[in-house]
């Protein structure tokens, strides 16, 4: 009996060992991923700050702009960014953003959504939401390009009427032990939203006009905007998984401690009914 149990403990360590080699390497694999993750974020962000004051520039100049980009009008369609992950074993990466995106579009009249990753695409698939694109479905297989063609779609979607707001959702990356879901307002732009730096700043003057370089910039900041979002979601992910994977070593780290300790236990058992079992024959 002692010796069926010393078995099935030694074959619940073996697993457990397994278990924490794989969830070892897992661990290290996301601290790579979230390496390069964190250095693509510093190097977005020279790119889309020029826009952005491009753009804060023109709607702060004196007369401002007409754009359909700037125009509110009532919404009869909506449609939502959401970027999820690839695979799970990340923790609540994904099930806190989607759930707080889906939250939000039960409260449109009506909503689409372009998915970019897996998880999102079988969330909304599941959940019987219209899909503008499944063109997106692998997140870490998104380049540049693909985002700035993205925001032309949507521009030109707009543009034509098949949605009248657009919005986007990511995981903020804020440190490895703190990533939030957040939500903001692609289109139509809000002009106060915008900031400009205080102090004195040099005028500037558009060609053709600024109404047209406004038009032909949007795009390319909602671009910016994207890929950024972008970039903080897969560092999210990777920082989420590392901390999972951890957690889960140190679990496994534990359980086997604790088998040890009961293995050892049952080994000492046996050896003192052995023991006795000798005392007793030889007293016979």
């Amino acid at each position: 009996m002692a010796a069926s149990s010393m078995k099935s403990i030694k074959l619940r360590i073996k697993s457990m060992e397994s278990t924490k080699q794989i969830t070892r390497a897992m661990q290290m694999v996301a601290a790579s991923k979230l390496r390069r993750a964190q250095e693509r974020i510093e190097g977005s962000r020279p790119y889309f700050e020029i826009l952005s004051c491009t753009i804060a520039d023109i709607l702060s100049s004196s007369g401002g702009v007409s754009s359909p980009y700037i125009e509110a009008r009532e919404v009869k369609r909506s449609c939502y960014v959401v970027i999820a992950g690839d695979r799970g074993l990340a923790g609540g990466y994904n099930s806190n953003i989607l759930k707080m995106v889906y939250a939000q579009m039960k409260e449109s009249e009506s909503a689409c959504a372009v998915p970019i990753g897996k998880k999102a695409v079988e969330f909304f698939e599941n959940r019987g939401v219209s899909l503008l694109t499944r063109a997106y479905a692998e997140a870490e297989d998104i380049s540049v390009g693909d985002c700035f063609s993205l925001a032309r779609e949507l521009s030109l979607g707009f543009l034509e009427g098949e949605y009248d707001d657009i919005y986007i959702a990511w995981t903020n990356f804020t440190s490895l032990l703190s990533q939030s879901p957040a939500s903001m307002r692609l289109l139509p732009l809000r002009a106060e939203v915008h900031s400009v730096s205080d102090g004195l700043r040099p005028e500037i003057v558009y060609e053709p006009s600024a109404e047209e370089v406004f038009e032909a910039i949007v795009p390319e900041y909602l671009g910016g905007i994207i890929y950024g979002a972008l970039c903080e979601s897969v560092a999210s992910e990777q920082a989420a998984r590392r901390n999972a994977m951890d957690a889960a070593t140190k679990n496994a780290e534990e359980m086997i401690d604790k088998l040890s300790l009961s293995y050892n236990r049952a080994r000492q058992g046996a050896i003192t009914q052995e023991i006795t079992e000798i005392v007793g024959g030889a007293s016979g």
